[in-house]
């Protein structure tokens, strides 16, 4: 059976002017290699899928028997709101941090998809000569994008969304899916001055063989000043190879800033789940002008214990080891000075929408030592807007 094509001629229109935006004001050397990065992550899926020997199997419509086709299903929006509300101590000085993250998602016919999410959030600490706790509320719009589904193996993205260099950034960062309440040191590289792109990207996988998948995005961002939609300029991509047999991915990064010193960015990752445990593994290693870094992180479900199962079954055991390093280049987004922590955690799982956490950990640096102590609870709510239907 033959593929579909992968670019219409719109699309082809719409690539070139991407392919301008990144080679402004740039050598003719560059200009090319830009060109041909962004060339092969377009056809890349389409000329290994093709080489599949069960590529044909795998591009057939399923039998209407057991799956109603694409068209006839009616897609409707959906609304998610998350919610926590996070203590710290910080150094022996307590934080109180509330926080509610909306998410929308409009779907727009059969291809289009618009995807928003907004946070509001506080940082409340006692105040000299005042009695209580007091701060103010902080807004955001992290991202607010338009999706178009070209194909199964890509989509076309335009707007704000979320910095997709490592894997923390845009999986494990909502206060409910994240093991431990405080963010990796090494968060701020690689993600702009708020964890979000202004401009355009694409994205998508593939199976390339029997025994792996690929996943792949490739993206550019713009100056923005405004906020709280700010942004930086840079262009960057990430791949990744998904073992499913094994449950283990593996991938890498890269950023060029386009702005300051122009320099080179570079971020690796892994995450496991070995079959034979409740075991969860993620690590991330990342690389800049402005400092450098590592973390790696295990969590681990009690639900093996033979006794108490039902109880200990909800409980999961956290820890993470992380290192941070200056670079050459000064940046208030990340800290001013060499940092080590470990951090030990446990969470209690009420239900899979509601859990209570706590974690301690240990801090060192020049600066002197200190002790993180956190306690909180998540909650995250899911409600469709209007009634779905398949005709």
């Amino acid at each position: 059976m033959a593929l579909p094509p992968l670019l219409t001629k719109d699309d082809v229109g719409y690539f070139r002017a991407i392919l301008l935006a990144l080679s402004a004001r740039k050598s003719r050397v560059t200009r090319t290699l830009y060109a041909a990065a962004l060339l092969a992550l377009l056809v890349l899926p389409t000329l290994l899928f093709a080489q599949c020997p069960d590529s044909q199997a795998s591009s057939a419509p399923p039998p209407e028997s057991q799956t109603p086709d694409s068209q006839d299903i009616k897609p409707i929006p959906v609304l998610q709101t998350s919610a926590g509300f996070i203590s710290t101590f910080d150094g022996g000085e307590p934080h109180l941090g509330p926080i509610l993250t909306p998410v929308l998602l409009v779907p727009i016919g059969q291809r289009w998809l618009f995807e928003t999410r907004a946070t509001f959030e506080s940082d409340l600490t006692q105040e000299p000569g005042l009695s209580g706790f007091h701060g103010t509320l902080q807004k955001e719009v992290e991202y607010a994008q338009l999706d178009f589904i070209a194909n199964p193996y890509m989509t076309v993205t335009v707007g704000r969304f979320l910095t997709p260099f490592g894997i923390y950034n845009e999986r494990l960062y909502p206060v409910w899916i994240r093991n431990l309440a405080t963010d990796p040191l090494t968060l701020p590289i690689g993600v702009g001055p708020s964890n979000a792109s202004t401009g355009a990207m694409v994205r998508g996988g593939f199976r390339a063989n029997s025994k792996f998948n690929i996943n792949y995005a490739a993206y550019y961002s713009v100056l923005s000043t405004v906020s709280p939609v700010d942004s930086s300029r840079f262009a960057g991509g990430r791949v990744g190879i998904f073992v499913p047999k094994a449950r283990l991915e593996i991938g890498g990064s890269f950023q060029h800033l386009l702005q300051d010193d122009h320099s080179n960015l570079f971020g690796f990752h892994l995450i496991w789940q070995p079959r034979a445990l409740p075991l969860d593994i993620r690590a991330e290693t990342a690389r800049s002008s402005t400092g450098s870094g590592y973390w790696v992180e295990s969590a681990y479900r009690l639900s093996r214990l033979p006794f108490a199962r039902n109880e200990f079954r909800r409980t999961q055991l956290v820890a993470r080891m992380q290192q941070f390093y200056t670079g050459t280049v000064p940046s208030d987004s990340v800290l001013p000075v060499n940092t080590n922590m470990f951090e030990f955690g446990v969470n209690y799982y009420f239900r899979d929408d509601f859990r209570a956490l706590t974690s301690y950990g240990r801090q060192f640096s020049p600066e002197g030592n200190a002790n993180v102590w956190t306690v909180g609870i998540t909650y995250r709510l899911v409600v469709p807007l209007g009634n779905g239907e398949v005709q």
